[in-house]
C-alpha cells in the first residue's frame, strides 16, 4: 500500500513517459508571460522565465482560467505546458534588485506575451509534473536573458507601486477587480506586492496556496455574517478525467474535501481527505494545496450569493488522470458552482443522488470521512442507508 497522497502522486508522475519540446542552447520565442520559482535550497531558489519556442501570442499556455471554459482537453493542456522551456538562475529570495529578478517582475506584471531570447549553459532537458503546479517542459541554467519592452497590466502596476499595501490586502483588491488568479499569483511569487521591506520571492507552489488560502480566509470572514441557505444543494461537473460533487448544507460554515483515485495506476482505490469545523483549521492540510483551492472556489460562490453553508466536496479521478496542478481543482469547482444545482429536502436524499454519479460506493467516502460521518451520526443516519439493497 502506498503511504500518503504525496508518495502516491510521486509514483504516478514517475511513470509518465512523455516528450517535452526539443530546443538547443539558444532560444528565441515568447513568454506567455510565465515565470517559475522553485523551492529547493530555500532561501536561495532557482527562479526564471518560461519561454515557448514560438513567436507571437502564447498567452493560452499559462492561463488556466481559460482552459475549462474553452473545453481544452488534457492533451491540449499538456501540449501547452510541455512546450514551455524553463530557464533558471540561483537567486536569494530578497535579492529583488538583481537585474535578472527585475526582468522576472516585468514579465509577471505584463498584460500580454513578450518576445524573449535566452542562452542556456546546457541544452534544456526533462519535464515536470506535480499536483501543486502546472507541468512544464525542459529546464536548464540560463546564462543570458533579454526581453522586449513590456506593457504592464494596469491593476498589477498599481499594486506594485503601492509599497505600503499589505500583500493580503493587495490580493483581495485584485480579486475584487476580477484579475485572473494566475496573474495575481505570479505577481505575488516574484515579490511584486506587499509592504516594501517585506517583499520577497515566493516559490511557485507555495505562492499558489498562499493566494488561495489568503483569499479564502478573507471571503470566509464575510460569509460568516450571511444567512444560511434554505435547502440541501448539489453542484457537479466533470472534466479532465475527474468528477466533482459539491454538497452545500444549510449549516454554519464547515468544510470537508475528499478525493478518490480510482484505477489510475493499477487497480487501486484510494481516498484522501481533510476537513475543518466552524472554528477553522490549524496547521497545513494533509492533502496539500487542493484543499485550499477548493475552499476558495466554494467561498467565492457563497460570497456572490450572499449566503452561508457547510460544504462537503467529493472528487473522483479516473484512469487516464494526469496531475496538472491545483488549477484543475480550482477551475473545475468554480465551473461546478456556476452550473444549475439540484435541490433536496435532506442530506440523505442529496447523498443518495450523488451516489448515483460516483463509481466508488458512497459508504467508502463516509467511512473515510470525519465531518460527513459526524453529521450523519448527529442525524442518526447509518451507513446502511447508502448500501444498495
Amino acid at each position: 500500500m502506498i503511504n500518503g497522497k504525496t508518495a502516491y502522486l510521486k509514483k504516478l508522475t514517475s511513470r509518465m513517459k512523455m516528450q517535452s519540446v526539443d530546443v538547443g542552447k539558444e532560444l528565441e520565442g515568447s513568454t506567455p508571460p510565465s515565470v517559475f520559482i522553485g523551492s529547493w535550497n530555500y532561501p536561495k531558489v532557482y527562479a526564471g522565465p518560461m519561454i515557448a519556442p514560438l513567436q507571437g501570442d502564447t498567452t493560452i499556455m499559462d492561463t488556466p482560467e481559460s482552459w475549462i471554459p474553452q473545453e481544452k482537453t488534457q492533451e491540449d493542456i499538456i501540449g501547452y505546458r510541455l512546450n514551455l522551456v524553463r530557464g533558471k538562475q540561483l537567486v536569494g529570495i530578497r535579492d529583488l534588485e538583481n537585474n535578472f529578478v527585475e526582468k522576472l517582475q516585468e514579465i509577471s506584471l505584463a498584460s500580454n506575451s513578450i518576445d524573449s531570447a535566452a542562452e542556456f549553459g546546457n541544452k534544456p532537458r526533462g519535464l515536470s509534473f506535480s499536483d501543486e503546479h502546472a507541468p512544464h517542459g525542459p529546464s536548464a541554467l540560463i546564462q543570458k536573458f533579454d526581453i522586449d519592452s513590456v506593457k504592464w497590466d494596469h491593476e498589477l502596476e498599481k499594486t506594485y507601486y503601492d509599497s505600503d499595501l499589505k500583500a493580503s490586502d493587495a490580493l483581495m483588491d485584485l480579486h475584487n477587480k476580477d484579475v485572473p488568479f494566475s496573474n495575481m499569483q505570479k505577481a505575488f511569487s516574484v515579490g511584486a506586492m506587499g509592504v516594501g521591506k517585506r517583499r520577497r520571492l515566493v516559490p511557485t507552489r507555495w505562492s499558489i496556496t498562499a493566494c488561495d488560502s489568503t483569499i479564502a480566509d478573507h471571503l470566509l470572514k464575510e460569509v460568516r455574517y450571511n444567512d444560511l441557505i434554505d435547502s440541501h444543494r448539489v453542484y457537479e461537473f466533470s472534466s479532465l478525467n475527474n468528477y466533482y460533487a459539491i454538497l452545500l448544507l444549510p449549516l454554519e460554515w464547515q468544510y470537508e474535501w475528499m478525493e478518490a483515485f480510482l484505477h489510475v495506476l493499477n487497480r487501486e482505490e484510494l481516498i484522501f481527505s481533510d476537513y475543518e469545523e466552524n472554528s477553522g483549521k490549524k496547521g497545513y492540510s494533509r492533502v496539500g494545496g487542493c484543499y485550499y483551492t477548493c475552499k476558495m472556489a466554494v467561498l467565492e460562490e457563497l460570497t456572490r450569493m450572499k449566503k452561508q453553508a457547510g460544504a462537503i466536496v467529493l472528487r473522483e479521478a479516473y484512469n487516464g488522470y494526469v496531475p496538472l496542478g491545483v488549477f484543475n481543482v480550482r477551475e473545475n469547482v468554480r465551473h461546478a458552482m456556476n452550473q444549475p444545482y439540484q435541490e433536496f429536502e435532506d442530506m440523505k436524499s442529496a447523498l443518495n443522488y450523488i451516489s448515483t454519479k460516483l463509481k466508488l460506493p458512497m459508504d467508502r467516502f463516509v467511512k473515510q470521512s470525519d465531518l460527513l460521518k459526524e453529521l450523519l451520526q448527529s442525524r442518526q443516519t447509518t451507513l446502511d442507508a447508502f448500501i444498495p439493497k
